[in-house]
């Protein structure tokens, strides 16, 4: 079965979009005649990748929620629309097991949560000016098992995915469709301070160009509110969460949830 690819002339933003996913995504993207815009911090090497890729620019601190906000008119009013956004702006810091530093937790979660919420909302009515389109939030399997090396981290992605899946019914009443995907260990700027390690313990590592695939497919396919695994050898399969056991009455029968508080599927 051939996965849908996004219409022609369709506009999406990348954040974090000179780093090795956002390069990779961005590639993919230009070859189905989609316009990819690199958003990311302002350097002359960011500025010099997304040229050499011949994407447009544009200055992104995922942290400012009103930078957020000011990128997505300023992509409405130089690209006419905007159909996805792909907030994939990340970053870890682990530096110790015993340790926690707080500074560096708490930009990690800033940056790789809030940078989510931030830009989520940015784009939200954007797209839904446009008649509807995607939000796919770049997670990690940290956010599933969370990494004793890294709180930080997995609380942000953790977070990003509960923040997907909680968001996915009032998106999906406007024809967004928000999801997450969940990549192992990648051939990435992120794993360069232990890269040896893999390659010492013949450990097998995502290539960008794998984890590209699987953001083109949940810009076209995705469920609402899933999360996408994937892994080396494995391919891209979405994640199946537990339910949580239910409340029960004195008699021993189980609780119903009051309307107000159930999703819209489930009214």
């Amino acid at each position: 079965m051939t996965t849908p690819t996004p219409a022609a002339g369709s506009v999406a933003l990348i954040t974090g979009g000179t780093g090795g996913f956002g390069r990779a995504l961005a590639t993919k993207l230009r070859a189905l005649d989609v316009t990819p815009v690199l958003a990311d911090l302002d350097s002359e090497r960011n500025r010099q990748v997304a040229a050499d890729l011949g994407c447009p620019f544009v200055v992104l601190d995922v942290t400012d929620r009103a930078a957020n906000e000011a990128v997505v008119a300023q992509v409405e009013a130089e690209h006419g629309r905007l159909d996805a956004a792909y907030l994939n702006a990340g970053i870890s810091a682990a530096k110790s097991d015993d340790a926690l530093d707080m500074d560096e937790f708490m930009r990690v979660v800033q940056i790789d949560l809030f940078g989510v919420v931030y830009g989520a909302e940015a784009a939200r009515p954007a797209i839904k000016r446009a008649g509807g389109g995607a939000i796919v939030v770049t997670a990690s399997l940290a956010g599933l098992s969370p990494m004793a090396g890294d709180p930080g981290y997995s609380v942000a992605k953790g977070g990003a995915i509960a923040f997907a899946r909680s968001m996915a019914p009032r998106l999906q009443r406007e024809g967004i469709t928000i999801s997450a995907i969940c990549p192992g260990f990648a051939d990435t700027a992120i794993i360069d301070r232990i890269r040896d390690q893999f390659t010492a313990a013949n450990f097998p590592v995502l290539t960008a160009e794998e984890v590209a695939d699987a953001m083109v497919m949940a810009w076209t396919s995705a469920e609402p509110g899933a999360a996408y695994v994937i892994q080396p050898g494995v391919g891209t399969v979405p994640y199946r969460f537990k339910g949580v056991p239910s409340a029960k009455t004195a008699s021993g029968e189980t609780a119903v949830v009051p309307e107000a508080l159930r999703p819209p599927s489930m009214r």
